[in-house]
């Protein structure tokens, strides 16, 4: 149940995306992998019902994601949506995308007018829904202008099909674009969801954060764990399996040794505070409110509850902050 008077829906504290009405749980649930006609449904729908109950009402889905089988990830949702999950519609934040490969074609792929128009109504059909509370174009497309792919998210908007607009993967330039056009439009564009972690912080140094924070709009932070670097899982050392996120590549630009080292005295500090890695990976996303949002991915509900467990303590001192800061510049 949300209480207005501190912002919390059940356990999990809530926060506006920035000045609009939209309100996201601190942590919100991703179905980018293992989220797919490859996985099985039932283990699935568990971590998602856990998920609701335990105060995540947010789900974060695209029409690419599916493990392969693009828009598969968007029919398991949809599924339980559909069967446990639809008495609750009106509970529900339930956001997609378009933007990157869905089908063979010129039109299975970007941001044209066609692709958004054809992209959500394909999306709604998988979802089993009347419209989705949050539609993103899901990246920048260069071969389409940007007046276009804008003009075509807020027709969206005034269909009915979706109740705000975000955009993801938008760089600093390209999102100032974006924004002023939404609000030439008058367009409920409401957030800007980026890659973003303690070794990820493009978002700060190039100032996006800030663009954000003066047109009102939040930040939704995916790769919060960088692929669950940021854990214990790693701490004895990284193998020449691990993949790491295009976004994160920077992070072992000294090797690896360098970032064990550094994972090492993050988990000593994090077990100072009372908290796991990931726990203290996760709180320190949220310690800026122009993030609304942190996005994890987990097909375990006992790794969902100890993510959860972030939130119990969401403040920082100067001095750990410092040392943070110091820690991961090394790295």
């Amino acid at each position: 149940m949300y209480d207005a008077k501190t912002d919390r829906y059940d356990h999990v504290p809530v926060r506006h995306a920035g000045t609009s009405g939209l309100m996201l749980p601190v942590i919100s649930l991703g179905l980018w992998q293992h989220f797919g006609s490859g996985d099985p449904l039932a283990a699935r729908r568990d971590v998602i019902l856990a998920a609701f109950d335990r105060g995540v009402f947010h789900f974060d889905c695209a029409n690419h994601y599916g493990d392969g089988d693009f828009g598969s990830s968007e029919a398991l949702l949809g599924q339980v949506l559909g069967n446990e999950l639809r008495p609750y519609r009106d509970e529900l934040v339930v956001s997609t995308k378009v933007g990157y490969e869905i089908h063979p074609g010129p039109y299975g792929t970007g941001t044209s007018r066609k692709a958004v128009m054809q992209g959500i109504d394909s999306s709604l059909r998988r979802l089993q829904l009347d419209y989705v509370d949050l539609f993103y174009a899901h990246r920048f497309d260069e071969t389409v202008d940007v007046a276009e792919t804008v003009r075509a998210l807020d027709d969206v908007v005034r269909a009915g099909k979706a109740l705000y607009i975000g955009v993801s993967n938008f760089e600093t330039p390209q999102a100032q674009q974006a924004i002023t056009l939404f609000k030439q439009l008058g367009t409920p564009f409401v957030a800007n969801q980026m890659s973003y972690n303690m070794f990820n912080r493009n978002v700060e140094t190039s100032n996006l954060l800030d663009l954000l924070r003066r047109n009102g709009a939040g930040l939704v932070a995916y790769g919060p764990l960088s692929e669950g670097l940021l854990s214990d899982r790693y701490l004895d050392g990284i193998p020449e399996t691990f993949k790491i996120h295009p976004t994160n590549q920077a992070t072992f630009a000294q090797g690896k040794a360098p970032v064990v080292h550094c994972l090492n005295q993050l988990n000593d500090l994090a077990a100072q505070r009372g908290q796991t890695l990931a726990q203290m990976a996760l709180a320190w996303l949220l310690r800026d409110p122009v993030v609304t949002s942190v996005i994890i991915g987990t097909t375990s509900v006992a790794h969902l509850e100890d993510n959860l467990a972030a939130v119990t303590n969401l403040d920082f001192s100067e001095a750990e902050l410092t040392a943070i800061d110091r820690l991961t510049t090394l790295a």
